[in-house]
């Protein structure tokens, strides 16, 4: 029993090593199968943040225990559905706890039928980054930076679904 007990540890610490040395984020499987990563530090998430060369990208950070968040997030499922995937591409930034993460978001992607992509930016020192984002932002969520070519929006409030596809409407029509 014992040889066994030591080959899992083995593989424990090899695959932590992997995921730690690569720099790739660490990550979870949504009961669909889908990649949650989960990125640790601000600068690790920045790649994602940047503007498209083409269409739109819209970022909401969220969480599960933000009731407005919450409301709003079926808007952003169906602007999701509603624009090509070129054109509008919807980003949903999780501000949970790591902790929470199997027994609370994943949870609620499924239950809520999330299919939008879903990243957790695991940053507690959210001081040191939140002016980053938009130096509008006090840090409260709901907010949403909407990125394109010449296009950096951000808004710091909980949309109503008219407010949100009537604000990415007129941002798809300034697209070059």
């Amino acid at each position: 029993m014992r040889p066994y007990f030591a080959v899992f540890l083995l593989f424990l610490t090899a695959n932590a090593w992997s995921q730690s040395s690569s720099g790739d984020p660490a990550s979870y499987l949504d009961p669909d199968g889908r990649n949650i990563p989960v990125y640790e530090g601000f600068d690790t998430i920045l790649p994602e943040l940047q503007a498209p060369d083409e269409g739109i990208l819209v970022i909401n950070f969220w969480a599960t225990w933000c009731a407005p968040c919450v409301a709003e997030l079926p808007y952003f499922e169906e602007l999701r559905s509603r624009y090509p995937s070129g054109q509008v591409r919807v980003l949903l930034v999780s501000l949970d706890f790591p902790k929470q993460l199997e027994k609370r978001l994943l949870p609620f992607l499924e239950k809520k039928d999330i299919h939008s992509s879903v990243v957790v930016l695991d940053d507690p020192d959210a001081n040191s980054w939140i002016d980053r984002v938009s130096p509008e932002w006090s840090g409260a969520i709901p907010a949403t930076l909407i990125l394109g070519p010449g296009i950096r929006e951000f808004r710091e409030q909980s949309f109503t679904r008219k407010e949100l596809f009537t604000l990415v409407q007129s941002l798809v029509e300034s697209l070059p």
